[in-house]
């Protein structure tokens, strides 16, 4: 996941298929906005979050560990500890498992959503496992290796790898039909690639157009359509079954998370350089409406969604930017003391 912003001017881009007025009004106090801030601190960075709706629980990456909230309440539940550079977390509710991936270590820890202990740490067949995915259909775990432009394939079950999978890219955010199809944004050649999860081989690869450094990745499984967001400020809408572009819909800047709720076939791209939440109404298969861009913070890159109801994003203040130096070679600003923040947008 992107742990940088681009600076880009926001841009409306077009295959004809976005609705007239598509572009949100201001937020109004009925419509997509701050309904909760919870104060949680500690150190340490952050990537990606997942929800359990089952459980109702959140879990939040944290560098080092996993922080674990009432959804609801945003009280602490527990973590799980002792990883090394937290970017995911995969949940398998019908095995009852979760995987979290570790990018320092190039391992995955698989632990127990009901006592969040960790049960074994499984080695991965790449390096900087980032994005990590279940996929019901095969009842396998996907990481997706960044620096390795690859893919690490684990029986969720028996907990051991079972293969490797070459990409023609580097590897982003990947989602699953759970009907035997997989799918991943190649964010530095602006592609997409569909995996055989069974195969273990990539089937296809589709150039996304319109679209720059593709990150945040979501699915409407029914109507076959899959959301990439952008770098230029744009969310490029494929079909899943083509590969061919449908539409390209304006969203706000730095965007690196994505999520699809069949209940209200609203698409959400969290926009964590402008602070903006996206909200995307599917009108239909082929046509998409801006519904609002909710005010949410700067530095809110990454979400999950309740589907029917909150979403939920990771925030944080930061210090002026430092010259790059050995420590720090891009110069990235430190992240205030206590300031880590979880935001939840609703209606």
């Amino acid at each position: 996941m992107k742990r940088y912003f681009a600076a880009c001017l926001l841009g409306t881009l077009s295959l004809g298929v976005v609705s007239p007025g598509a572009i949100a009004e201001p937020v109004q106090a009925n419509s997509w906005h701050l309904v909760q801030r919870w104060q949680i601190g500690g150190e340490g960075g952050w990537d990606y979050l997942a929800l359990d709706p089952a459980t109702h629980r959140l879990y939040v990456s944290r560098s080092n560990r996993v922080v674990v909230l009432d959804a609801s309440t945003g009280k602490q539940a527990g973590e799980v500890d002792g990883l090394s550079g937290v970017h995911g977390i995969a949940l398998a509710d019908d095995l009852h498992r979760g995987f979290i991936s570790n990018g320092r270590a190039n391992t995955v820890t698989e632990f127990d959503p009901a006592d969040l202990k960790t049960t074994r740490t499984i080695a991965v067949s790449g390096e900087n496992p980032d994005a990590i995915l279940y996929d019901p259909y095969s009842k396998r775990v996907f990481t997706f290796n960044g620096h390795s432009h690859n893919a690490s394939v684990i029986d969720a079950a028996g907990g051991k790898l079972i293969g490797t999978i070459a990409l023609p890219g580097k590897p982003e955010f990947a989602v699953s039909d759970g009907k035997g199809h997989v799918y991943d944004n190649i964010e530095d050649k602006g592609e997409l690639v569909e995996i055989d999860p069974k195969a273990m081989k990539v089937t296809h690869t589709w150039a996304l157009k319109h679209c720059e450094d593709p990150s945040g990745l979501a699915m409407d499984i029914v109507h076959r359509r899959l959301f990439s967001v952008c770098q230029n400020n744009t969310m490029a809408v494929t079909d899943a079954d083509s590969g061919k572009p449908v539409a390209s819909v304006p969203i706000g800047d730095g965007p690196d998370g994505a999520a699809f709720d069949p209940q209200r076939q609203l698409v959400f791209s969290s926009n964590g350089g402008s602070g903006t939440l996206t909200v995307v109404h599917e009108d239909d298969a082929d046509h998409f409406s801006v519904l609002a861009n909710a005010p949410t913070q700067k530095s809110a890159r990454t979400l999950a969604l309740n589907p029917g109801g909150d979403v939920y994003l990771s925030a944080a203040q930061f210090g002026p930017r430092p010259k790059p130096g050995a420590d720090n070679p891009h110069g990235r600003p430190p992240l205030l003391p206590g300031t880590f923040t979880i935001l939840v947008i609703g209606r």
